[in-house]
């Protein structure tokens, strides 16, 4: 079977979104201005083609593809390096953005990222031959973990991310273990920011950052960790 298939995606203008491929190591491959703005990249075997709409807006964009990889973390850091040098900064906010690393319920470990046209890559290794979402954890704070991540990475509703995450710290009775404090602190900082709250989002990140960890504990949330890292650059 020779079969392959490109996604072709929407974008208002061509430049910004080559110039961001280029940036993560992909090849132009072909572009044309007329009679219809035009163009398809590679990176090895991530193919991607895009047509620019004048009047598209990239804010409201739906437009998404799934890219499948035996080696997520050596892809995650490429990307990091190649976004970096090009925007000084690693985009973590607003278009275009790189999101977390982090392993899903789902048997897969990955990663979101949305091009300045608006699309959104979702870029992941299977560690799992079961796709089906594992249950919702029973305890509290685990359960509000879960829960959050769905909202803010696979739903993109920050507001509901953060008012689970509000609930969870709020708590009187029930105390979340260091390491769960660590995680909603980076969700609840990585939601606020994507929402414009800097105020909310610097105090949560520096309350995480002040949070002592084990060798062991820190070897368990380097995912997080790096993202902490990511928020305070």
């Amino acid at each position: 079977m020779s079969e392959k298939t490109i996604p072709i995606l929407p974008c208002r203008t061509l430049q910004p979104v080559l110039d961001f491929y280029g940036a993560l190591g992909f090849e132009v491959t072909f572009q044309q201005k007329s009679p219809n703005p035009y163009a398809a990249v590679e990176r090895g075997g991530i193919h991607l083609q895009f047509f620019g709409m004048k009047h598209y807006d990239p804010a409201g964009s739906f437009s998404t593809c799934y890219v499948r990889t035996h080696d997520v973390d050596g892809l995650y850091e490429a990307f990091r390096t190649g976004l970096k040098a090009a925007y000084g900064r690693l985009p973590t906010r607003g278009l275009p953005r790189i999101g977390p690393l982090r392993d899903t319920t789902y048997g897969t470990r990955q990663f979101l990222m949305s091009d300045p046209g608006g699309n959104c890559l979702r870029i992941g290794q299977q560690t799992s031959e079961d796709p089906r979402h594992r249950p919702a954890p029973r305890e509290t704070f685990a359960r509000a973990l879960h829960h959050a991540s769905l909202f803010a990475d696979s739903k993109e509703d920050l507001a509901r991310a953060a008012k689970i995450i509000d609930r969870a710290l709020t708590l009187e009775d029930e105390r979340p273990t260091p390491v769960q404090l660590l995680q909603l602190l980076i969700l609840r900082a990585d939601t606020a920011r994507r929402l414009g709250d800097e105020e909310i989002a610097a105090s949560a990140l520096r309350e995480a950052a002040a949070i002592r960890l084990t060798t062991e504990e820190r070897h368990s949330v380097r995912d997080d960790l790096m993202r902490l890292e990511e928020l305070r650059a």
